[in-house]
């Protein structure tokens, strides 16, 4: 038999905006439980969950970290999530192997726009959530402010199960709605006291709310409500639980984290309204795909079932190799025992398999349906994988991530170190699958793509710890491009003699703009021979050279139609490669005459700003040559803003949002089209690559 059986396991992702609190709520749980024999904190980076250096010196959670703790006969495993918007796609990835979520809601600055997006990321998992409202200790905290935005914001009735008993310096407690008792914070435990006379009437009012919500889902309990107006205690938790595990309201508690008040009652309401995972399974089946014929194939969550498991997070470590978390959704993980891939079909050896607390392991001999785990060195294992009985395979979906939305151009501080930066970067590619990194063919840089600068930042810091790489970060270059806006023609001749043989290619090209977007298009128009035939494939390979290298700026020139319509040859000096060279010299002097112009790359840009920041907002982007297509309301008192912007104004707009909103807006990308450069940056941008070549050539 296992540790806990599968009814006994609670799977928890704590998820809120950056700086709610998630890591010292963590602690405490994991603390009052007895999981720790100490109280850390993140100023003194000596929290269990926030322990990778960038972290601790940033004292923000950057990477999603799981620990346990056992409570009452009951398993919860936690996942301490970010909420820094760099990061929310690693606490997207994490919500798909949990059950629940507590979602903290700061008492000071209430629902952010963070908080909104993890709230929808939660939505998408169809998680059932309770709302911890968390600082109450602090200056400015207010319990009713909080809980009204929660309704606003989140679209959903709130159901508070709970009173804070005072607020700021004066919070010492917490009136229980479901038993009606109160309880005061004493040496780090909750012990009963009276309920205070002057809260006597609010504690009536939320009471009856809680009552009437209960009894409105259940014709039989309405009917004893409306005859009686009470409710046995039985009833209101079962009530409560069936009304969570629904989603038809949310459940609403207090207390503060860094304090350590309010953690027995998180505790206990973690245990009542979120699910197992056999309640998970039977509200929403786990169904997954059979990869031989891609039938559809439910599993459920017993020890009886064939074994399947969902990898959910990687880690690049050094020293241990790849390290593989995953949470098993049916059947047994032994040690020593080997299982299939069931994704890439390669067969993978288990060695131990381990618990995970913080960044400890605790070795276990098996891991059985709902356990979260993790084994080290699976050679062809990676985020997203299905793991699976080799007999009785089966594909669970995959979380499909954000695109990146910001590049940097990186390069090696030591010169020859290029080898090593791809291979190591590569490395930490595994454990993050919103990187991306690739080497610009068109502009020769290695590109490292990822959701704002300061994840890119915190990559680079990683890179110089765990693989000893150093490398610099600077603003990659735009990709901008050539073209022209009227017709020309032009003659191209090379004619040289330099004894022996010689070299004679001679051809007339017509050039005319084509649509934005129209590509490139040659047109042969050669007649009576002035060309021999098998040297205008070499006119056109001139051309298209000349057209990726660029002729006024060094960009590829696009939209452009070549005709060839005149020529000459030499029976004895021609060759493809005078006449290539001929093609080349046509279209440079036909493009000097054809009122030649740069393109810029122009972006979609969708912006989620506070109502307060509108103006500020649009006024930011009216400045970078943005034109605003449209503005929409969204919930929470937020407006969404539709953009189109040029890609090089865009470039590290993560920062001046983050500024222009005190980090409340979100935005994303993507290309759109291309436009005509004004003719002042052209001009600007053509003299700074002369420059260049300047530089390059002295």
């Amino acid at each position: 038999m296992l540790n806990f059986t599968v009814e006994k396991i609670r799977n928890v992702a704590v998820i809120a905006h950056g700086g709610a609190g998630k890591t010292s709520l963590v602690e405490a749980m994991l603390f009052d439980s007895g999981s720790i024999d100490r109280l850390g904190n993140v100023d003194g980076g000596t929290a269990t969950t926030d322990f990778e250096p960038e972290e601790i010196e940033r004292k923000i959670s950057i990477s999603s970290a799981i620990a346990f703790c056992d409570w009452k006969g009951y398993r919860i495993n936690l996942i301490d999530t970010p909420g820094f918007i760099n990061f929310l796609e690693d606490t997207r990835g994490c919500l798909r192997a949990v059950d629940g979520a507590v979602v903290i809601v700061s008492a000071i600055s209430g629902v952010k726009a963070e908080t909104q997006k993890i709230w929808q990321c939660a939505s998408d998992f169809e998680l059932p959530r309770i709302v911890f409202i968390n600082k109450m200790d602090k200056e400015a905290a207010n319990f009713s402010r909080a809980f009204g935005e929660i309704e606003k914001a989140f679209g959903i009735e709130a159901l508070a199960l709970q009173l804070p008993v005072g607020s700021g310096d004066s919070f010492r407690g917490i009136v229980n709605l479901i038993n009606m008792k109160a309880y005061k914070f004493a040496n780090g435990k909750e012990e009963e006291m009276d309920i205070p006379s002057e809260m006597a009437p609010e504690v009536e009012e939320y009471r009856k709310i809680l009552v009437e919500k209960i009894a409105e889902a259940d014709d039989i309990l309405l009917e004893k409500y409306l005859e009686g107006g009470s409710l046995s205690g039985e009833e209101i938790v079962r009530g409560i639980k069936e009304g969570s595990l629904t989603k038809r309201f949310v459940p609403v508690i207090c207390g503060t984290g860094i304090k350590n008040f309010g953690i027995y009652s998180l505790l206990e309401t973690v245990i009542l309204c979120l699910p197992s995972p056999v309640e998970t399974a039977g509200i929403s089946p786990i169904k997954g795909k059979n990869p031989k014929g891609g039938s559809v194939i439910e599993r459920k969550p017993s020890e009886a079932d064939p074994f399947s498991a969902y990898v959910f997070k990687t880690i690049a470590d050094p020293y241990a190799g790849r390290l593989s978390i995953f949470r098993v959704y049916s059947g047994v993980l032994t040690a020593d025992s080997s299982t299939l891939n069931a994704t890439t079909g390669a067969k993978e050896r288990i060695g131990q398999v381990f618990y995970i607390m913080g960044k400890k392991q605790i070795p276990a001999q098996k891991l059985g349906p709902g356990e979260l785990g993790v084994v080290a060195k699976l050679k062809e294992t990676f985020t997203g994988d299905t793991l699976s009985d080799e007999s009785n395979p089966i594909v669970f979906e995959k979380v499909k991530f954000a695109d990146p939305i910001i590049s940097y151009a990186i390069e090696p501080k030591s010169k020859g170190d290029e080898d090593k930066v791809s291979m190591s970067l590569h490395r930490i590619l595994e454990e993050d699958p919103t990187l991306r990194f690739h080497r610009d063919e068109e502009t020769k840089e290695m590109l490292l793509s990822g959701m704002g600068q300061v994840h890119l930042e915190v990559t680079i810091e990683r890179l110089k710890r765990k693989f000893g790489v150093e490398v610099l970060m600077k603003t990659p270059k735009v990709p901008y491009r050539e073209t022209v806006k009227v017709s020309a023609k032009a003659h191209g001749k090379y004619k040289k003699q330099s004894g022996g043989r010689g070299q004679y290619g001679d051809c007339h090209i017509a050039i005319e703009p084509l649509p934005r977007g129209g590509g490139y298009e040659f047109v042969d128009k050669i007649v009576g021979g002035a060309i021999p035939r098998q040297y205008i494939p070499a006119v056109e390979k001139g051309v298209v050279e000349t057209m990726h290298e660029g002729v006024i700026a060094g960009y590829p020139l696009v939209d452009l139609k070549v005709t060839l319509f005149d020529g000459s040859y030499h029976s004895v000096d021609s060759s493809e490669m005078a006449f290539k060279i001929a093609g080349s010299m046509a279209l440079k002097k036909a493009v000097q005459d054809a009122k030649p112009i740069l393109l810029e790359p122009i972006m979609k840009v969708e912006v989620i700003t506070p109502d307060d920041t509108l103006g500020t907002v649009i006024g930011d982007l009216n400045s970078k040559r943005g034109r605003v297509q449209g503005v929409e309301p969204q919930a929470g008192g937020n407006q969404k803003i539709t953009a189109l912007v040029p890609m090089y104004e865009m470039l590290t707009y993560a920062n001046q949002l983050h500024s222009l909103t005190s980090g409340r807006g979100l935005y994303s990308m993507e290309f759109s089209h291309y436009e005509e450069l004004p003719s002042h940056l052209t001009h600007k941008i053509i003299a700074e690559r002369e420059a260049q070549k300047k530089d390059k050539s002295e």
